[in-house]
C-alpha cells in the first residue's frame, strides 16, 4: 500500500506541477518579459519562479524544507552553487533553499518537456552534453553571467545518481568555472532526498521534510586551473560528510 500512495503521490505532483506552470507560471513570465524585456525581466522572472512559485508548489504537495547554514550565504553574492542530485524533484528544492536567485546550467533534453521545457529554454542555460561545442559555449555563458553578478548552479554529477553510492562521479565544469572567474563554491547537499523521492528513475514521493545543508562557500581566490582537482575532491568532502552525518543519525532499523 506505501509503493501505491508514493506512485499515486507522485503522479499528483507531477500533474500539479505542470497544470501550475500553465495556468499560473507562464503567463506572469509572459506578462514581465512583455512589462520590461531584457535582462530585469529575467531576474525578476527568477526571483518569481523561485521565491514565490515554488514555496506554493512545495506546499501543496506536502515538502516542507529544513535548511541550516543559511548564515553563510549573502542573497546578493555572485557563487557558482553546486548540489548533489538523485531526483526529478531536486531543481525546485535547491532553487528555494537559496536566499538570492541564479540560473541553472540545465540539460537541453528538458526542453522537449510539455510547458515546461518553454520555461528551461527562457529561464536556464541550457547545456548539450554530446556536444564539445556547446559545452563549451555554456561555461563561457556562465563565465558571463557570473561577471554580470548572478549565481549559477551546476551538479557537478552531471546527472541523477542512479547508483547505489552516495555520489556519482563528479565532472570539473564548475569548478574551472569558479576558479576562472575567482567566484566562491557555494556547496549545497541535500542530505535525505532518497527518503522522500526513493527512485532516481520512475514515480517515487512521498510528503515529508527535507534536511538540506549549506557549507561555508569555498574561496577560489588566487587558485589556478591547477587547482581543479583539489577544489573538486574539497566539495565531495563535504558533501560525503554531511550525507555520512545524517545516515549515522538515523535508527539502526531505517538503514538496513
Amino acid at each position: 500500500m506505501v509503493a501505491v500512495f508514493r506512485k499515486l503521490w507522485a503522479v499528483y505532483a507531477v500533474g500539479l506541477f505542470l497544470g501550475l506552470m500553465l495556468i499560473w507560471a507562464v503567463p506572469v513570465l509572459l506578462f514581465n518579459m512583455a512589462l520590461t524585456p531584457g535582462k530585469s525581466a529575467l531576474r525578476r522572472n527568477v526571483r518569481f519562479l523561485h521565491h514565490i512559485f515554488t514555496p506554493v508548489y512545495l506546499a501543496l504537495i506536502g515538502i516542507r524544507l529544513r535548511v541550516e547554514g543559511l548564515e553563510h550565504l549573502s542573497p546578493a553574492g555572485a557563487y557558482v552553487i553546486v548540489s548533489n542530485h538523485v531526483s526529478a524533484l531536486d531543481f525546485i528544492v535547491n532553487a528555494r533553499a537559496f536566499p538570492g536567485v541564479f540560473q541553472f546550467l540545465a540539460k537541453q533534453e528538458l526542453h522537449r518537456v510539455p510547458v515546461f521545457g518553454w520555461v528551461v529554454k527562457k529561464m536556464c542555460l541550457s547545456v548539450d552534453r554530446s556536444n564539445p561545442l556547446s559545452r563549451a559555449r555554456s561555461m563561457a555563458l556562465l563565465q558571463q553571467r557570473l561577471e554580470e553578478g548572478w549565481s549559477i548552479f551546476v551538479y557537478p554529477e552531471g546527472r541523477r545518481n542512479r547508483s547505489a553510492e552516495p555520489l556519482g562521479p563528479f565532472y570539473d565544469g564548475a569548478f574551472r568555472v569558479a576558479i576562472q572567474t575567482q567566484r566562491p563554491v557555494a556547496v549545497q547537499t541535500l542530505v535525505n532526498m532518497r527518503d522522500l523521492c526513493g527512485k532516481a528513475d520512475g514515480l517515487d514521493l512521498r510528503p515529508g521534510t527535507v534536511h538540506i545543508v549549506w557549507s561555508p562557500p569555498i574561496e577560489t581566490t588566487g587558485l589556478t586551473q591547477e587547482d581543479v582537482p583539489l577544489l573538486r575532491q574539497r566539495v565531495r568532502r563535504e558533501m560525503l560528510s554531511h550525507l555520512a552525518m545524517y545516515r549515522a543519525s538515523q535508527p539502526a532499523t531505517s538503514r538496513a
